[in-house]
């Protein structure tokens, strides 16, 4: 099978300046990665398991700039087998970032050129417009479209009901309620399933997004679990990220279930999602109004009104507190390091005297 997306004339114009020097390298498709591997699929369709060479791994100025899933690759693949080298990564359309779950100021990177986000809720369990509110800021300052998927509707009494009650409740992206299992709803989302389109399911574990991969796949590939009883939550059976070839050409990525969507320098998203809040600020008497308790404020002017929810004024003040608070961090943390390479480079000098100074001495 070919590759299954063509490259875009950017990733196209990389290659080639790429190939002046190697002539050898071919573009593939990440379709999953490993802790320090990527699987590659291949031109002729064949997969090969891959390393960053050792120039891409330290010149790279922070993890994200790695292979991440989706991400077209210039790599060098030896004849007859063995592991491959990707030598470089080409240029990313879009990229779903989140901060990293650990406690470095960094991005990791969801998946890459991604057309369509799919995030999933559970009909199972209440719906969290507070979730979905991160996850469309996520999607959109990525530079995808989202679309709020509403799974196991055939485990509730009135999923067009809920529908209608989550597109109030997060506004600016279609909704859809689909079962897997029925296959209700799942024609809805052909227009995002076009033939050389990557689209990726996001969300908690036990929403039934492995469950769907393998209803659009036509075949069991990818593990499903239980929902435990007592909290409705699922148990991990994605454990790492796997795009995934659909029988109609469209790309799926399938990814492990996220208990929390921290947001990585992304305020265009936050716009994105709370467009009723921003649109109403443009009218605030003040330029840097803070909509707490500013003479001429739109924004509370339009809450009193009822326009705009009080709960999701708060959660958009919510997420640009931690906004502030990563990018305070992240100056600190910039600092430190300056201050670090600045005390080295002093003790590299002073070695550099002290080995002059024991030259001249002997």
């Amino acid at each position: 099978m070919p590759l299954p997306c063509a490259l875009t004339a950017e990733q196209q114009s990389a290659l080639d300046a790429l190939r002046r020097d190697d002539a050898a390298l071919l573009p593939a498709l990440v379709v999953r990665e490993h802790r320090e591997a990527v699987l590659l699929l291949l031109p002729d369709g064949a997969e090969r398991l891959a390393r960053p060479s050792g120039r891409l791994r330290h010149g790279a100025a922070a993890p994200a700039d790695l292979p991440a899933v989706g991400d077209r690759v210039a790599a060098e693949v030896p004849p007859g087998g063995g592991e491959a080298v990707v030598r470089a990564v080409l240029p990313r359309r879009t990229a779903l970032l989140r901060k990293r779950p650990d406690r470095s100021v960094a991005a990791q990177v969801l998946a890459a050129n991604v057309d369509t986000v799919l995030l999933t809720a559970s009909l199972q369990r209440e719906f969290s417009p507070r979730r979905v509110e991160r996850a469309l800021a996520l999607a959109w300052d990525g530079g995808a479209d989202p679309v709020v998927l509403l799974t196991k509707a055939d485990l509730h009494p009135d999923p067009a009901g809920a529908a209608r009650a989550a597109a109030a409740a997060c506004p600016g992206a279609p909704v859809v309620a689909v079962s897997a299992v029925s296959g209700a709803g799942l024609g809805a989302l052909d227009p995002w399933l076009r033939p050389g389109s990557t689209v990726a399911l996001l969300g908690p574990s036990g929403e039934g997004k492995s469950t769907l991969a393998n209803r659009l796949l036509g075949a069991d590939l990818q593990e499903t679990g239980e929902v435990r009883e007592e909290d409705r939550r699922g148990r991990h059976t994605t454990v790492d990220r796997h795009l995934l070839v659909l029988p109609g050409g469209a790309l799926l990525v399938d990814t492990p279930g996220l208990r929390e969507i921290a947001l990585f320098d992304a305020g265009e998203g936050i716009a994105a999602a709370f467009a009723e809040i921003e649109e109403a600020a443009a009218d605030c008497r003040f330029r840097d109004c803070r909509h707490a308790g500013e003479p001429g404020c739109a924004v509370e002017a339009a809450v009193a009104g009822g326009r705009i929810d009080p709960a999701r004024l708060e959660s958009w003040r919510r997420l640009l507190r931690e906004e502030s608070f990563l990018a305070r961090k992240a100056g600190i943390r910039a600092l430190w390091e300056a201050k670090r390479e600045r005390r080295a480079h002093g003790r590299m000098v002073e070695d550099a005297l002290e080995w002059k100074r024991r030259l001249r001495g002997g």
